[in-house]
């Protein structure tokens, strides 16, 4: 299967820059995935589309500031680094920009020497190993000097960092936000709750490996960042318990989804745990536990638009993909929002 199978031309002014002042107020394409039926809603009409006995699983992974600006010690050239990984001891992995003035045994400056960071080796794709030192707590250093690490194809500045992490982010860790949740309010979920359906939470840190382009021809050549996720017990029954019970498995993002197909097994059931995963679903993937996705609209050729389609086919998504272009939808981190899901079974209203 080639890459230029999943290409579609967007137009750049459908990028969206900021986000909505309303969460759930952006728009909603609901696609059938079997028959590629199309309908045009907003994000608020999701309570039509979910029904009791439903699990929602949504992932409460928090972005942390991650880009730091420096100067390297001994010559104050400017440096930026963006966290990826936390390893042990204060030792995370970065990319650094520009990588060449980051050496071995380099010592970079943050907030004037509050943080310090010195370079201890090179691993892949050329991202650096650097130890940090600092006297104090490391989050809160790093909530005053980071900032959130936007997409490249966001060039606005963000007013309030609130609004790249969803209301329910909890767990510290992520280079990027699981973006379809940021739909969710707080009002919104507990409508869902008073539905009857359950709400089960996962963790999944996203690495910045999701914006990295595809760069081989063939994408079964294509190998997957990691990503740690976790699953807790009683997260891990509420799942299981919907589907014993006949409700449909409904994962907000890509994320969610990652998480609980590399958390399952082929009964179909969720494992508590925790771990790594390098999975990639594309095309001819059999998903184990997932029925139905909430997710954004994504870049062309990327291994998003790939996990897209195999949950309700290449051609079905990239003709939803040209409605949503035509209708004007908002695409990428802050845009518009879809929904693939079952039409015939799933509407109640």
């Amino acid at each position: 299967m080639n890459v230029r199978d999943f290409n579609f031309n967007l137009p750049q002014e459908l990028i969206a820059q900021d986000p909505l002042e309303d969460r759930s107020a952006s728009r909603l394409l609901v696609l059938d995935k079997h028959t590629g039926e199309i309908q045009h809603r907003h994000f608020r009409d999701i309570l039509s589309y979910l029904r009791k006995g439903d699990c929602l699983v949504i992932n409460d992974t928090k972005v942390i500031p991650a880009r730091l600006f420096g100067v390297k010690e001994g010559t104050e050239a400017k440096i930026e680094i963006l966290l990826l990984k936390r390893r042990e001891n204060d030792i995370w992995e970065t990319l650094v920009k520009p990588g060449k003035k980051a050496k071995m045994g380099t010592v970079i400056s943050f907030g004037e020497g509050l943080l310090k960071g010195t370079v201890i080796d090179v691993v892949e794709e050329g991202n650096r190993l650097i130890q940090f030192s600092y006297e104090g707590i490391f989050e809160e250093i790093l909530d005053r000097l980071g900032q959130m690490p936007l997409p490249p194809y966001i060039t606005h500045q963000l007013k309030d960092k609130n609004r790249y992490q969803t209301v329910y982010a909890k767990h510290e860790g992520s280079a990027a936000a699981p973006t379809a949740g940021l739909h969710f309010t707080k009002e919104l979920l507990k409508e869902i709750e008073d539905m009857g359906v359950s709400i089960a939470h996962v963790t999944l840190h996203v690495g910045l490996g999701t914006f990295r382009p595809v760069k081989v021809d063939e994408i079964e050549a294509h190998h997957m960042h990691s990503e740690f996720y976790m699953v807790e017990e009683e997260e891990a029954r509420k799942v299981n318990d919907a589907k014993k019970n006949g409700g449909r498995i409904v994962c907000v993002g890509t994320t969610s989804c990652r998480t609980v197909e590399s958390a399952s097994g082929s009964d179909g059931m969720l494992r508590a745990g925790s771990g790594w995963t390098e999975i990639f679903i594309y095309p001819g993937y059999r998903f184990k536990l997932l029925d139905c996705l909430i997710t954004n609209f994504h870049l062309p050729e990327s291994t998003l638009v790939m996990l897209v389609s195999a949950l309700a086919g290449r051609d079905h998504v990239l003709h939803a993909y040209e409605e949503a272009i035509k209708e004007r939808y908002r695409f990428f981190s802050f845009g518009d929002a879809m929904f693939l899901t079952d039409l015939q079974d799933g509407q109640t209203s």
